[in-house]
């Protein structure tokens, strides 16, 4: 029986990730795929906490730009959270795994009010907890929700998945071929150094809770899989003082 690093992982699911190889939507190819991964770390004993983001659907700050108020255009963008939500619920039930969302905004018709405690007891029952609705307030990013909902739970890492980038850069190498990747960093150099790791209050929230994050290709063969075994994979950010 292989051994993993981590016992419990907060994994966090862009809209872009759901869109996979599409401009929008979801694919089902690639939400086959995150659930075949997902499916085999749980086999591992590993309790899985998700917040997913909403962009393959809407994307607030563009309806900002095009003269939305942007707090409407924030709560738009927690509803599409709602729907990647129950799309993954329903893809992961089909395979045999039992499932929760909960939701930070008030939708009972189809997924549970967050409560810490009954996310806690979810995950010690061996159920993925889908976390939509980011943190349920405007102007916080789903970062923000993964970063929190990671402390909230108890999870050991924070499992930040990107589409086609296999870690932490210090430009984006799709447009400058001499852009340095980073194996490791701590939360102070990715907030220093200004790198797009994910937004600054969500990374100071990891540093001020010693809360390690590994960002890596979410389309790399069992990149879920090798996270969370510990193998070298994407950039590891920590305090410096973890294992890793």
């Amino acid at each position: 029986m292989i051994t993993p690093k981590y016992k419990r992982v907060l994994l966090k699911l862009s809209g872009e990730a759901f869109a996979g190889k599409t401009d929008y939507g979801i694919d089902s190819s690639t939400l086959t795929m995150i659930v075949k991964q997902i499916k085999q770390v749980i086999e591992m004993g590993v309790g899985v906490g998700v917040v997913v983001g909403g962009g393959n659907i809407w994307r607030g700050a563009k309806a900002e730009q095009e003269g939305m108020d942007r707090v409407t255009a924030d709560y738009a963008g927690m509803l599409a959270t709602v729907i990647n939500a129950l799309a993954l619920q329903d893809a992961l039930e089909r395979e045999g795994i039992p499932t929760r969302v909960q939701s930070a905004i008030n939708i009972q018709q189809v997924a549970e009010p967050y409560i810490r405690r009954r996310a806690i007891r979810h995950l010690e029952k061996g159920r993925v907890v889908i976390f939509a609705g980011g943190t349920g307030n405007p102007y916080m990013t789903t970062d923000t929700a993964s970063a929190l909902r990671a402390i909230e739970i108890e999870a050991e890492v924070l499992l930040m998945t990107k589409n086609n980038v296999d870690g932490i850069y210090s430009a984006d190498p799709s447009k400058n071929r001499t852009a340095k990747k980073f194996d490791k960093l701590t939360h102070i150099e990715a907030l220093n150094m200004r790198l797009e790791v994910m937004d600054a209050t969500a990374l100071s929230l990891c540093l001020e809770n010693k809360l390690p994050i590994i960002v890596f290709d979410l389309l790399a063969p069992r990149s879920i899989e090798r996270a969370i075994l510990g193998e070298p994979i994407g950039t590891m950010v920590s305090s410096g003082t973890e294992d890793g």
